[in-house]
């Protein structure tokens, strides 16, 4: 199987692409900064361009068996309003050149990343993939985002919409930007504590894609998280014990939103995310529980 993987260079992408050649498929990575040296292998096939603009690197896209959209913009980063504009706009033009690029039927199928962030502040009521929108601004950009890889489905292409939730691996994401203060021993839940918060390790999120890339069944939104999710306080109680660090030093939600503005606010979302999805297409979790999660990404 070929597949093109957007945004490849990337956290996600290394670990994706590693397993993927362990089950000998072959890679076209797609990215706009020079290939790292990981990247460098015989089985993949590095495209150095700029996504959000249309270009010969389009071509590759029909000669794919299945496509991989990771591209787009950090979020964790203080939101001005030309920021957050970038961050849009890395997503959907990325997403509309891809589909721009499809012929009919190929790729076989488009799995195109989104987030938890979709569904909003849904407080205490667990959310499947059958939950509505939220109405914030990642809501509305997973929205336009995921709309963009429908678009896919008139030239018949099966799409695929992981909507990922925080990813546990130390070498980047939310966990990595965790780490540091929790060494030091200035780790502790965010506000209250009391907000859900979905997560899912790196294993198992490489595993769930190549289960729905593999899997004719799976199309539409699919939650990319693990069954047991938690409070954020339990989150950083976890965090602290895997780390043998206190985690008592409650960060107010006041300084998160001083700190990191209209991003900060939306950390206090509350989603009590289920895979609903996965479960039911059979997709077994290597690390369902939030220890053992932790100890393996923190091992790796």
């Amino acid at each position: 199987m070929n597949v093109l993987i957007t945004g490849a260079a990337g956290f996600v992408a290394r670990h994706m692409i590693r397993d993927f050649l362990r089950r000998g498929w072959t890679i076209t990575a797609v990215d706009r900064n020079a290939p790292p040296e990981w990247l460098k292998d015989d089985k993949i096939h590095y495209i150095r361009a700029d996504t959000t603009e249309p270009g010969p690197w389009q071509e590759a896209v029909k000669k794919a068996d299945a496509v991989v959209n990771l591209a787009g913009k950090n979020i964790f980063s203080r939101w001005t309003k030309k920021y957050k504009q970038l961050v849009y706009d890395s997503r959907i033009q990325t997403t509309n050149n891809l589909v721009d690029a499809m012929a009919e039927g190929r790729p076989g199928v488009l799995c195109s990343t989104s987030a938890v962030g979709y569904y909003g502040d849904k407080g205490e009521h667990p959310v499947d993939e059958t939950a509505p929108a939220g109405d914030d601004f990642l809501a509305r950009l997973s929205i336009d985002w995921e709309n963009a890889a429908l678009a896919a489905e008139q030239k018949g292409v099966r799409v695929v919409l992981p909507r990922y939730a925080l990813v546990m691996a130390k070498d980047g994401g939310a966990l990595a930007a965790m780490l540091p203060s929790f060494k030091f021993f200035a780790g502790g839940p965010m506000s209250d504590g009391t907000h859900w918060m979905p997560w899912i390790h790196m294993d198992d999120l490489v595993g769930a894609t190549a289960f729905v890339i593999e899997n004719p069944d799976m199309s539409g939104p699919v939650n990319f998280a693990a069954p047991n999710p938690v409070r954020n306080r339990e989150f950083a109680k976890t965090l602290g014990r895997v780390l043998r660090r206190p985690a008592v030093l409650r960060v107010p939600g006041f300084v998160l939103k001083t700190a990191m503005g209209e991003l900060g606010e939306l950390m206090l979302n509350s989603q009590r995310v289920m895979p609903a999805r996965l479960l039911d297409a059979g997709f077994e979790f290597q690390y369902p529980e939030l220890e053992r999660a932790l100890a393996a990404a923190l091992r790796t």
